[in-house]
This record gives structure tokens, sequence and C-alpha cells, in this order.
């Protein structure tokens, strides 16, 4: 499933529709986005507009420096992870973060910045996402478990 967005406001309005989506959903495990794509290509951008999506007002910011940042919901906790600074055995710093954790709880939802790095740990269940483009146009390609979970996330 594709998307193109012609702004940093289209590309967080996706991420809100997506949040806003997921709302309202039960779910018998957590949600998980994969995320992937050069810097600059609006991944932050859409993790904002599903945050807000999902009820959470906070400020988004990246955690690069800390690698996870995790946010309350009125049902759900939400946790970004970004690990763009990470090198080396990047599945084994992950795991001591806990991420284990995050999405074995059907409460949570998972995103996942520069998540080719432990692409062999990810669950099946992950939405894959590749964000093409560095200017005001972006691709954004999402990739599921199945397609009928992606069309209730997108609807």
């Amino acid at each position: 499933m594709e998307f193109i967005t012609k702004s940093s406001q289209e590309t967080k309005d996706l991420g809100k529709k997506i949040g806003s989506n997921l709302a309202g959903l039960k779910k018998n495990r957590a949600v998980i986005f994969a995320l992937s794509g050069e810097l600059g290509s609006g991944k932050t951008t859409f993790v904002q507009g599903l945050a807000l999506g999902l009820g959470i007002e906070t400020r988004i910011i990246s955690p690069t420096f800390i690698l996870v940042r995790k946010y309350a919901g009125k049902d759900i906790d939400f946790y970004h992870l970004d690990l763009y600074r990470l090198e080396g055995n990047v599945e084994g710093q992950v795991r001591d973060l806990g991420i284990d954790e995050f999405w074995s709880d059907p409460n949570n939802v998972v995103v996942i910045e520069w998540a080719e790095k432990i692409k062999d740990v990810v669950p099946e269940s992950a939405v894959w996402m590749t964000f093409e483009g560095t200017d005001e146009t972006r691709k954004i390609t999402l990739r599921g478990d199945t397609d009928e979970t992606l069309h209730r996330y997108v609807k």
C-alpha cells in the first residue's frame, strides 16, 4: 500500500489518521510500526501525527540520543525508539532496553525508526513502512502481515 504526501503536514496527517483508527481497535497484541528511510524522509513527522491520532498531546521529539521514549495515552502506552546512532550488536542493545516487553503487551503501540537494523527480531506482525524522498514530496509504502490489517489502520 502506497501513499504520496506533498508536505510535512500531509505526512503528519497520514500518521494522525492511522493513529485515530488504531485508537478504536481492540487488539490482541501490540501494534508495531517498523520505519525505514533516509534522514529527513518524514519518519519523525509521521510519528508525531500517529501520536496525535492516539490522543497523545505531548510534544513528540525523536529519541535519537536516549534511544526510547514512552508516552502514556488514554488506553495505550506509546513507545518511540530511534536506532540511528546504534552500531555493532544493535539487536542485543535493543533487547537490553526491554523491547520484548514493549511488544508483548496488547495495550502498547511501538514505533521503531531505523528498524532495518533489527529486522531479524521484529515480530512478523509488524507493519513495515518505507519513507522515500527528502523534499516535500514523499512516497510512504506500508507492508504488513495481512492486507486486511493494513486496511483497518488506514481506512
